[in-house]
């Protein structure tokens, strides 16, 4: 592990269910036009793969999302930026895609404890509305671009 101390329980605990389970999984609540969004901690110290995000759904769904990503790669599977893959959500292949470093202060800072600064890689697992249709595409609907963004390049400016 990093050279981590824990300082109250919240960071123990961090650190207990990165030994224990190969990862802490944290939720953030919806904040004004924000959607909520869960990430990983510990899976790179862990298995040598990029932290994973998933923004928009449920906490149940997402961290089990996060956790299936866990138990893959622990068993050696590769995901990489670009690919999809199934057996994430339902019956639906969900894509990868990279997140931006300037998403990291806003985003991560669990993982920026944890690993003492941004000398981490983190993915996003995009997923397709239930017809198939993916945020990018000219069809989706404005609430599902603002539901799932992509955090693959710089956040606007305010």
């Amino acid at each position: 592990m990093p050279n981590r101390e824990a300082k109250d329980p919240d960071e123990a605990k961090t650190l207990a269910d990165i030994e224990e389970y190969g990862c802490r999984i944290l939720y953030v609540l919806e904040e004004g036009e924000h959607p909520p969004f869960s990430y990983s901690v510990g899976i790179e110290h862990n298995f040598n793969a990029p932290e994973l995000v998933v923004v928009g759904l449920k906490p149940e769904l997402s961290q089990s999302v996060i956790n299936q990503y866990c138990r893959r790669v622990c068993n050696g599977e590769i995901f990489r930026i670009g690919r999809r893959s199934s057996g994430f959500i339902g019956g639906f292949d969900c894509q990868f895609g990279s997140v931006h470093v300037e998403h990291y202060p806003e985003h991560f800072g669990w993982d920026i404890w944890f690993y003492d600064g941004l000398g981490f890689r983190v993915m996003q697992l995009i997923y397709p509305t239930t017809e198939g249709i993916w945020p990018w595409d000219t069809e989706a609907s404005e609430w599902f671009r603002k539901r799932q963004p992509l955090l693959d390049t710089p956040p606007a400016s305010s």
